[in-house]
């Protein structure tokens, strides 16, 4: 993989083990030689993780809205600012310059990010691994969320199954290396005769 798109918070949150983790996250992808592409800003873990990248010496760019750009929120150090008008352009212009994807503690952005990446997955719309860090149990109340739609019939085992999850940078871009995606995506039949 030559660069991974990081999905995750604009603030820091309250635990010091989760800000540790983006600016590790950072480090190993700086150091394996993996470009950064994230949301540009320089605040919250987003920016513990453009700065783990840089003080490896490693690629990191930064795709930002002009409403956010024009807040001061942008990091002044990375590799490339790219400007786009909208979030949705934002997310196709990460989509575009990425090999993966991973998701970091976050709030409802973060979430928006995740979701959407891995429905384009469910509809064979994307075919790059998707993944979560999941510190401290963090995203456990949404995997049981997410079994439970399994359980209701809401969502296949097979679209859950696209989802990798790891307590560790190293564990998940390992599971990202063997990532298969799927071979039929929902809603692609046979044509009806």
């Amino acid at each position: 993989m030559k660069r991974i798109a990081v999905f995750c918070g604009s603030s820091e949150g309250s635990d010091p083990k989760i800000v540790k983790l983006a600016y590790t996250t950072g480090t190993v992808l700086g150091t394996k030689g993996i470009g950064l592409v994230y949301g540009g800003a320089k605040i919250g873990l987003m920016g513990k993780v453009a700065d783990g990248t840089l003080d490896k010496n490693g690629e990191v760019i930064g795709v930002i809205p002009h409403f956010l750009k024009r807040k001061e929120v942008f990091h002044p150090k990375i590799t490339e600012l790219i400007t786009v008008d909208t979030m949705h352009e934002r997310k196709l212009k990460m989509h575009e310059l990425s090999d993966g994807f991973i998701a970091l503690p976050g709030g409802y952005g973060t979430l928006e990010e995740l979701f959407e990446i891995i429905t384009w997955g469910q509809l064979g719309l994307n075919q790059k691994p998707m993944g979560i860090l999941n510190p401290n149990g963090f995203f456990e109340p949404m995997l049981q969320l997410l079994d439970n739609m399994v359980l209701k019939g809401f969502l296949k085992q097979e679209n859950r199954d696209m989802l990798l999850v790891d307590n560790s940078i190293e564990g998940l871009l390992r599971q990202m290396q063997q990532y298969q995606p799927l071979a039929i995506p929902k809603w692609i039949e046979k044509e009806q005769t």
